[in-house]
């Protein structure tokens, strides 16, 4: 089934004109048409452009623009859907609800926009799906910001779109309240099954929600793959550098005595603090690279319970003075570790050879995964 496909350049750099602002973008994606793609960068990186140009509120000229066997925008045939026949659920920023109605009429009003023969979702369900069914009654005044940013992304669904678009939803949000909404968006796909685009520049809402990752680099694809291929990649720009790790999708496979559960992965098993959920939910857990130490030997006497046979598979500079990342392979599941340059060479690591990695438990972070 064809995907979203989006295609352009955008040229605004200083040119004879002398304008002083300017920005440059190349783009040519092939996006999956299901589960969560994140369009992920840090600020100027042309995120918000490329959503803005699927959803059709920035016209650049060439642009191609197709969804599924629906073309969007192709000048060259003198095709260009305006933004309300694109079929498009739009989630800001800024929940910019009606003030003047309630949350009930806010989401009537996504309701209202579709004919009722052609509804995909309707208010009670989505409304419990986002927790928000004791809140129909209240202003939008009366609502915290993570409330409203969940009325403004049921309000986005009962439009019954057929893709949802959602520009950093959370970026003007607490620490305390991100983690109050994620578990909401997280249950969206699976339950509505409706493709999602999610613009951030938060490694931690990528880690927990995306399936599908584009990694944009001023104004140009570094990456773009499955998530955790895409994560483990040792060549990454220096911005991406930082921040790089590796997601495991797992499963919890047994619970240990002493307090510690199992999960279990392409590779092999993580030990992390004991979970309530049962033996056989899925968990996803990111694993920074600054975070993994790698010995010739398997280690003795330690307190890192972690250790997992592993094999190099490339070796790149890291973003910081005298040191390296590593990329590895661990059954059939890579991981990064960064170490320094010392360490490359008197442990003489190089690619094909057979390694110890240690993870430190503390450095896993485990979300329940819907089945």
């Amino acid at each position: 089934m064809a995907g979203l496909r989006v295609a352009f350049k955008l040229d605004r750099r200083p040119g004879a004109s002398g304008r002083s602002a300017g920005f440059a973008m190349e783009l040519d994606l092939d996006l999956p048409r299901k589960g969560v793609t994140a369009l992920f960068g840090h600020s100027g990186s042309g995120k918000t452009t490329c959503l803005r140009v699927i959803a059709g509120l920035e016209r650049v000229a060439g642009a191609y623009v197709a969804f599924g066997d629906e073309v969007w925008q192709d000048d060259a045939h003198r095709v260009f859907l305006p933004v309300h026949r694109r079929g498009l659920g739009y989630v800001f920023q800024e929940a910019s609800l009606f003030t003047h109605l309630s949350v009930r009429g806010n989401l009537e009003f996504g309701l209202k926009r579709v004919a009722a023969w052609e509804r995909r979702f309707e208010l009670a369900p989505v409304a419990d799906v986002l927790g928000i069914s004791g809140l129909l009654d209240r202003s939008p005044a009366a609502l915290s910001g993570g409330e409203r940013q969940r009325v403004a992304v049921a309000r986005a669904l009962l439009a019954s779109p057929r893709l949802l678009l959602m520009d950093e939803p959370l970026a003007a949000l607490d620490f305390r309240r991100k983690q109050e909404i994620l578990p909401y968006l997280e249950r969206l796909h699976d339950i509505f099954a409706i493709p999602i685009l999610y613009v951030s520049h938060s490694p931690e809402e990528v880690a927990r929600l995306a399936d599908h990752l584009v990694l944009l680099d001023e104004g140009k694809v570094a990456a773009s793959g499955p998530l955790s291929e895409a994560m483990a990649r040792a060549d990454l720009p220096p911005a991406f550098a930082r921040d790089a790790g590796v997601v495991l999708d797992t499963v919890v496979a047994g619970h240990e005595a002493d307090a510690l559960s199992r999960l279990g992965f392409a590779g092999g098993h993580l030990l992390v603090g004991r979970r309530p959920e049962p033996v056989g939910t899925r968990m996803r857990c990111r694993i920074l690279a600054r975070d993994v130490s790698l010995a010739t030997e398997r280690p003795q006497g330690s307190s890192i319970i972690n250790l997992l046979p592993a094999k190099v598979t490339a070796i790149t500079a890291a973003d910081s003075p005298g040191q390296v990342l590593v990329q590895l392979i661990v059954g059939s599941t890579p991981l990064l570790a960064r170490i320094t340059m010392r360490s490359l060479r008197e442990l003489d690591i190089v690619p094909g050879k057979d390694l110890w990695a240690q993870i430190k438990g503390t450095t896993l972070t485990e979300e329940p995964r819907p089945k």
